[in-house]
């Protein structure tokens, strides 16, 4: 619809023009949406639109970023299918995220190539019709280049050294957002640099290195670190390791999978007291049983139990999760004794920032793309739009017509 009002709702005070001197807690505003985007923040009595959505008893916020997500409802990206991926975005959807990074395993030079094709694929059909679920931005590339010593759930098999002609035959194939590496292997520096000339965000993990050896790669450009804490070397006060640097390197981002089985709820507390919420990144890491019940799944060519909340191979390795993003922020909410006021920035602004994309995601400022969530008091997703498009509605009552517009 070309206008909406979303109306009764309360959004982060710093967003409304009457509440701008609060630093924290919400306020009663308006959204008008035009064409997409934002078109104005002001009391509703104020603005008029041909469609209103009632936010009675919801948090209007910018709708979730997940940087990191594998599949989700029998899907993975390793499938290699526009319409899994599809699929895949309009599960999220209902959980609040408003676009992600489908994320490859590390596998042979040709399946990951579909892959990197599929995902171009699916976002190619997304800007040929009217949204029905989260937008692609890009992939992100998870491996090969990674460690031995730390491959996680990543098939062992497949690790490689860095490859200059395959990275780029795989950045010349699709939309390659983002690559996950352990930056002390031999040739990471110079993958860096080619992934810096193509815009590429870099991405320490699954990394054995040292302090000293993540501080030179981020002077060369890596700007994040792959689900802080799991699959990298850890903190020792004689030698600090990678987790070491990314606690302590204030420009580096974080990401986090806060399912409080990855990580314990008090070492979210210490990412969180480190980082601060600007350098937070909260990511479900979520496989193909995400949406599903507990049984067998494969996962980059390996068998998966789902139990509970866990997901693990067959020797007892964490093998992503069954997490979404709105979960995900409950956690991290608990865990840090974090009011939502403060803590939404980690879903949707600190991610649009460490994307490049803080120009016009993750904030409700006029002009800005009407990529929202409508949370309950709960957390629980009411509303979910991206460009303006409400493409999950809990209740669909609170979506009308607005009898004045004839």
């Amino acid at each position: 619809m070309a206008e909406l009002l979303i109306c009764n709702g309360r959004v982060p005070a710093e967003f409304s023009p009457a509440a701008a001197r609060m630093r924290a807690g919400f306020a009663d505003v308006a959204l008008l949406i035009k064409e997409e985007r934002i078109a104005a923040l002001a009391p509703a009595d104020t603005l008029h639109a041909h469609a209103t959505l009632d936010a009675q008893g919801c948090f209007v916020l910018p709708g979730f970023i997940d940087l990191h997500v594998h599949g989700a409802v029998g899907m993975d990206t390793m499938d290699a299918s526009a319409a899994g991926l599809h699929s895949m975005a309009a599960f999220f959807a209902r959980h609040g995220v408003t676009a992600f990074l489908p994320t490859t395993m590390t596998a042979a030079s040709a399946p990951t190539l579909a892959a990197v094709r599929a995902v171009a694929a699916a976002m190619t059909s997304q800007t040929e019709e009217p949204p029905h679920g989260a937008r692609i931005l890009g992939v992100h590339l998870e491996g090969p280049y990674i460690s031995p010593r730390f491959p996680g759930a990543q098939p062992a098999g497949h690790i490689r050294p860095p490859d200059r002609h395959e990275f780029l035959e795989l950045v010349a194939a699709g939309p390659v957002r983002m690559i996950t590496l352990a930056p002390e292997v031999p040739g990471a520096t110079a993958l860096v640099q080619i992934a810096q000339e193509q815009k590429i965000i870099t991405v320490l993990g699954h990394t054995n290195a040292t302090y000293e050896e993540c501080i030179t790669a981020i002077h060369h450009g890596v700007s994040q670190a792959t689900h802080t804490y799991n699959a990298m070397s850890g903190l020792h006060h004689r030698h600090p390791g990678a987790l070491g640097a990314v606690l302590s390197h204030d420009q580096l981002y974080a990401q986090l999978i806060a399912d409080t089985i990855h990580v314990h709820p008090a070492a979210m507390k210490i990412l969180a007291r480190c980082k601060g919420i600007e350098r937070t990144l909260l990511i479900t890491d979520a496989m193909r049983a995400t949406g599903l019940g507990p049984g067998h799944y494969d996962l980059g060519g390996q068998s998966v139990t789902v139990q509970g909340d866990e997901c693990r191979l067959a020797d007892g390795t964490l093998a992503g999760s069954i997490l979404t993003m709105e979960r995900a922020l409950g956690h991290f909410m608990v865990a840090t004794g974090l009011a939502l006021a403060a803590a939404w920035p980690a879903t949707s602004r600190s991610p649009a920032q460490a994307l490049d994309l803080a120009h016009d995601h993750g904030a409700l400022t006029p002009g800005y793309r009407a990529d929202l969530v409508l949370l309950d008091a709960q957390l629980q997703v009411m509303a979910t739009l991206v460009g303006g498009a409400v493409v999950y509605l809990r209740e669909p009552e609170r979506l009308r017509m607005d009898d004045r517009q004839g």
